[in-house]
This record gives structure tokens, sequence and C-alpha cells, in this order.
């Protein structure tokens, strides 16, 4: 059996999408919120395998006789990732009374996630890294804001 290179380049990627979701996964997962480390790891290496493997299907589509009965449209992908986590998403919303809804927040790192992952599978590993930050960021530094500032 011959070792494909571009199963261990998908397999490496998901992994790294794994592993900067879990960063995300351990702040949610710190502040006790219902989606946590194991959710935004596998929605953030999920989304990666499914982008890497559709590169792949495009090229195989193109490359035989399916051309012509299969258009090939990569936005559908994406598209349909971003519903599948939209779906998950309202899982984690919770409204605790008339004034109070918690949740938001995690639902919306988890399509943070998702963009992790497919900026992965794209080999943007500088905007994978950046975005990873960003939400860390917001979800570290603002949390003590809005503590300091508003919750006073």
């Amino acid at each position: 059996m011959e070792i494909d290179h571009q199963e261990l380049e998908i397999l490496l990627n998901v992994l790294v999408a794994t592993v900067l979701c879990g960063l995300v996964g351990y702040e949610r997962e710190n502040k006790d919120k219902p989606a946590g480390l194991k959710t935004n790891m596998i929605v953030g290496g999920f989304s990666c395998l499914i982008v890497s493997l559709s590169l792949p299907l495009i090229d195989f589509v193109h490359n035989y006789e399916f051309q012509e009965a299969v258009k090939a449209d990569p936005i559908r992908i994406l598209q349909a990732l971003v519903v599948g986590i939209s779906f998950i998403g309202p899982g984690t919303i919770i409204k605790q009374n008339h004034d109070k809804v918690k949740g938001l927040t995690t639902a919306a790192t988890l399509l943070y996630c998702l963009g992790i992952g497919i900026s992965i599978a794209l080999h943007k590993y500088i905007i994978a890294i950046g975005i990873t930050l960003i939400i860390l960021m917001i979800n570290y530094s603002f949390t003590r804001l809005k503590e300091k500032i508003i919750d006073k």
C-alpha cells in the first residue's frame, strides 16, 4: 500500500484545526459553558475534514465523465457547513428569565471554530491562527471588561 501524501496532509490539517479549536474550547470549558473543549475541537476538525475532502472530490468530478452531469460548486459545501453548525448552536442558547439569555457567545464561538477549520483546510494558516487569537481575545478580554464596566 502506497502512502498518499495528500491524505497525510489532510490528516495533519485536521489535527491542526482540532488543536486550534481546542484552545478556544478550553476557554469555554473553563467558564463551564455548554459547548466546551470537545465540541469546539470536533467542529473545527470536522469542518476542516469536509472542506479538505471536497477539494479532491471536485477534481475527481472534473477529471471524469461526470463533468457534464455534475456541476461542482465549492461554496455550497461551505454553506452546508454553516447551516449545520448553525443548527447545533441554538442547542447552547438558554433563556433564563424574561430579560436574560445565555449561550449566545458559545454558539457564535462554534461558528468561529468552523471558520478556523475551513481556513486550515484551505491552507490559510495565518488566518486560522489569527482568528483563533481573535476569538480567544474576545472571549477572555471582553468578559472581564464587561464585568468591570457593565456589571458594576
